[in-house]
């Protein structure tokens, strides 16, 4: 209206050209950031469902069962291997410990964790004392032992990972600063268009305000990818695919169980299997 009028506030386009460049960058910088939080939680989550899966298939499949009680213990371990996970999807998420937790624990440890800071490091303490109890019981060797508890040190380190991530947002002055250019960027851009796009200007000016603002908010979604947002993990999908992958574990029965072994005997001692057996 006012360039209608004869009010000289047309601004030359080239004016903006540096102006453009740097909050370009800035953007880029900004979304670029961004991502790189969210991918490296995706990398540090995938990790930890690998080594829960490892964990798990060597506790199930190297630890000696010799008394009857030892298949609901190791039972108990892998659930607790779970019970990890959810423990940190809750922790990341900075939920207090609940019902999701309570069929993977037992009674006492369920009552324990609730009062923990930290709960997903008190998981691991009891899952490495009940590695440490089966050395001690001669269940499984030192050599395998150091392998399990390796696998252990590396889910600590995905907790960690993720820890560092939740606790360094992007500063909140950068933010600030970032939007308040945008806002005074998107406030000139009519000016600059007015002399050569006319009454086109205002949906023009829309459109890349829409543009602009929508790039910096993608950046404020997925800095935190540990939320209940669409754009965020799918942290619950990542705890029920392990809690699927140890129930079909322990469907399997080791070469090592007492199960298994009373089998192949009474396999022995039937006639009718002894053909079977030698092929």
């Amino acid at each position: 209206m006012l360039h209608y009028r004869g009010i000289p506030v047309s601004l030359p386009v080239l004016a903006s050209v540096i102006p453009n460049i740097v909050l370009g960058l800035m953007l880029v910088f900004r979304t670029n950031t961004a991502y790189e939080r969210f991918w490296e939680g995706r990398k540090l989550w995938g990790g930890l469902i690998n080594t829960v899966r490892n964990l798990a298939r060597q506790i199930w499949v190297v630890i000696l069962e010799k008394e009857e009680l030892d298949r609901q213990a190791k039972v108990s371990a892998l659930n607790l291997l779970v019970a990890f996970s959810v423990a940190t999807k809750l922790h990341l998420r900075q939920d207090p410990v609940n019902e999701e937790l309570e069929p993977l624990l037992l009674p006492r440890h369920y009552e324990r964790l609730k009062i923990m800071n930290n709960p997903p490091l008190e998981v691991a303490f009891w899952i490495q004392d009940y590695l440490q109890q089966q050395y001690r019981r001669e269940c499984v060797n030192v050599y395998q032992l150091g392998a399990m508890q390796e696998l252990l040190d590396r889910m600590v380190d995905a907790l960690g990972g993720c820890e560092r991530i939740l606790k360094t947002p992007i500063p909140l002055a950068y933010a600030i600063h970032l939007k308040q250019l945008l806002l005074i960027y998107c406030l000139t851009l009519p000016f600059q268009f007015v002399s050569q796009l006319g009454w086109w200007t205002a949906p023009t000016v829309a459109l890349m305000s829409f543009t602009l603002f929508g790039i910096e908010e993608i950046g404020i979604e997925i800095e935190n990818p540990f939320g209940r947002d669409p754009n965020d993990l799918p942290l619950d999908q990542m705890c029920e695919t392990m809690k699927r992958n140890i129930s079909d574990l322990t469907t399997l029965e080791p070469r090592n169980s007492k199960l298994f072994l009373a089998e192949q005997k009474l396999y022995k001692e039937s006639p009718d299997d002894k053909q079977l057996l030698s092929t």
